[in-house]
C-alpha cells in the first residue's frame, strides 16, 4: 500500500557515517548515502549554508535529498559538517574561516569522492555553500555545480571567469523572493560565465521552506535525466520515519535580522 513521504520519510539506502580530512589537518565529520542494491548513476556533494546562521549537514534540503534520492533517482548524496560546524551527526574540527580555510573542506570531499570511485560528481551547494562551490568546487573531479540561493557574497569575478573558462555546467536556482541575490540580478551576474543556466522559481524564498520537492526535482533534471520527473510522492516499499524535530532545523534563523559574516554586500530589492 503506497504511503505518503513526507518531511520525515527516510526511504531505503545505504548509509555511513564518514570522516573527512583536510590537508591543513582537521577532522570533518559526514554521512554518505547510496542506493541499497545498484551502483549510483551521480553523486552529489553538499556544500551547506552558514554555519553561523544554522547551516549544517543536516539543512533540511539536503536531508531530504540524502534520505529520498538513493531510492528514487539512482543517486549518492554525502554532506558532512564544514570546519567548526554541528549538527546531529557530531561537530567537525576547526573554527569558521570566512571561506577561507573552507577550501580544504571542500578539496577533502572532492577528494573523498574519488578515493570511494563515486560516479559523477556534481556540487550541490546551498546560499553559503555556493559560494564555497564557486571559489573552490572548479576541480577536474567534478562534473557540474548546481547552487541553491546563490548570494554571490564570498565568490569574486575571478570565480566565475574560472567556471566560465572551464565549460562546465553551473545551474543556479534562485528564489523570487530571496533576501540576497533575485533572478533578474542573478541572470545579469551569471552572464559572465555564458554556459550558466539560472532558474527562477516563483513564490521561493532564500531557505526553501516548503519547496524542497521543487528543488530536488531540479536537481535530478540535471544529475539523471533519465529519471522521470516529478519525483514521486508516495512510496510503496519499507519507509522509516526519522525523528525531524531532533535535528533542529536551525536554517530557518532569519538572516534578515542577522549581520552575516564576510565581505559587504548590497540586497537584492
Amino acid at each position: 500500500m503506497s504511503k505518503p513521504i513526507r518531511a520525515s520519510s527516510i526511504l531505503p539506502g545505504h548509509r555511513e557515517d564518514i570522516e573527512l580530512h583536510t590537508a591543513d589537518g582537521l577532522r570533518l565529520v559526514g554521512e554518505l548515502a547510496r542506493p541499497v542494491d545498484r551502483e549510483p548513476v551521480a553523486t552529489l556533494v553538499c556544500l551547506h549554508p552558514l554555519p553561523t546562521h544554522g547551516g549544517m549537514m543536516d539543512s533540511h534540503v539536503f536531508r531530504k535529498a540524502a534520505w529520498r534520492l538513493p531510492a528514487l533517482a539512482d543517486v549518492a548524496v554525502l554532506r558532512f559538517n564544514t570546519r567548526g560546524t554541528s549538527s546531529i551527526r557530531g561537530t567537525s574540527e576547526g573554527a569558521f574561516d570566512n571561506a577561507v580555510g573552507e577550501r580544504y573542506d571542500v578539496a577533502a570531499a572532492i577528494e573523498y569522492a574519488e578515493f570511494h570511485d563515486l560516479p559523477n560528481l556534481w556540487l550541490l551547494g546551498w546560499s553559503f555553500g555556493t559560494d564555497l562551490a564557486l571559489k573552490y568546487g572548479c576541480d577536474p573531479a567534478v562534473a557540474g555545480a548546481i547552487l541553491l540561493s546563490p548570494p554571490l557574497r564570498y565568490s569574486a569575478a575571478e570565480d566565475l571567469a574560472r567556471w566560465a573558462e572551464s565549460g562546465r555546467p553551473l545551474v543556479a536556482l534562485v528564489p523570487e523572493f530571496d533576501d540576497y541575490l533575485r533572478p533578474a540580478e542573478a541572470r545579469e551576474r551569471f552572464a559572465a560565465v555564458p554556459q550558466a543556466e539560472v532558474v527562477g522559481v516563483p513564490g521561493a524564498k532564500h531557505l526553501w521552506v516548503g519547496d524542497a520537492e521543487r528543488v530536488l526535482d531540479e536537481v535530478v533534471r540535471r544529475v539523471n535525466p533519465a529519471v522521470p520527473l516529478p519525483l514521486p510522492t508516495t512510496w510503496d516499499g519499507p519507509m522509516e520515519t526519522g525523528d525531524v524535530s531532533a535535528y533542529a532545523d536551525r536554517t530557518v534563523a532569519s538572516f534578515a535580522d542577522r549581520p552575516v559574516p564576510g565581505p559587504p554586500q548590497s540586497r537584492a530589492r
